[in-house]
């Protein structure tokens, strides 16, 4: 039981940070904080200013997750066990890097972000490991923790974008756009990855496409104009959809949920 709970506490903390990043709270909007180092016109690989609104969607899967695991029929389910810990991890990291960007923290931003993908990315292969015991457990788990692992993909290299430019990097002479065209491929061969790992999972292919294609559309129509880095970020795009509905098409559209473990694998021993 104090698993389930500390899930849903972290869940609480992650909301609130989210209600501070977002300045409804008496914080700084995100775009703003931190010099505007975060603004969708800082970088060339910043998505534009609506690609955020994603986070309503992640959330509110997070914390439909925090509410779906404390039901007492999951207490020993050996599959929300396992996630639990990095769950919390992914949580609280969250909101530690609102907090470094209320505080215009931004060069801490830089580790707590790719720590915070490093959890994702543990929680996604531990989820791939093992099956949905239903339907809805693959939207609220499988689903929510997908699309927070494409968006923060995304974020992340948005991010190190932003601290470097803050930091006065100049590209070692390269031109801005030359530069985001190499880290738009980048995105794109991590989208492939994810489509060959997650057996064509949906959701962090959706996302990642998503912050992506803002990343075309800022640079499009929006300054620093990158036209370079807008087209290889619609590539990416393409490469990413194409490689996860091929192989999600291969394996079969739909498959029979089971069971992530009969009782005789499970423990023995309860976790409180």
């Amino acid at each position: 039981m104090l698993r389930q709970i500390a899930v849903a506490v972290s869940a609480a903390v992650a909301l609130i940070a989210s209600f501070i990043g977002s300045g409804a709270a008496g914080g700084t909007p995100i775009a703003e904080a931190a010099g505007g180092a975060l603004a969708a016109d800082a970088t060339v690989i910043a998505p534009g200013g609506p690609a955020f609104g994603i986070w309503s969607v992640i959330y509110a899967g997070l914390v439909a997750y925090a509410v779906w695991q404390l039901l007492p029929g999951h207490r020993d389910d050996l599959r929300q066990r396992r996630l639990a810990p990095w769950a919390i991890a992914s949580l609280l990291l969250n909101g530690a890097w609102i907090l470094c960007v209320q505080f215009d923290l931004l060069w801490l931003t830089v580790p707590v972000i790719a720590a915070l993908l490093v959890v994702l990315a543990r929680i996604f292969l531990l989820l791939v490991s093992s099956h949905p015991s239903s339907r809805i457990e693959a939207v609220l788990v499988d689903g929510t923790f997908g699309l927070y692992l494409g968006w923060v993909s995304v974020a992340t290299i948005a991010n190190v974008a932003a601290a470097l430019t803050a930091a006065g990097f100049d590209g070692f002479g390269f031109p801005a756009d030359a530069w985001g065209t190499a880290v738009a491929l980048v995105a794109g061969t991590v989208g492939v990855l994810l489509a060959v790992r997650g057996r064509g999972r949906l959701a962090p292919a959706l996302s990642l496409s998503w912050g992506l294609v803002w990343v075309a559309v800022a640079r499009l129509t929006d300054a620093p104009e990158a036209p370079l880095t807008a087209i290889a970020a619609l590539v990416a795009v393409a490469a990413t959809l194409l490689s996860t509905v091929a192989i999600r098409a291969r394996a079969g559209w739909i498959a029979p949920p089971t069971p992530v473990a009969r009782p005789s694998e499970r423990s023995s021993t309860r976790v409180q």
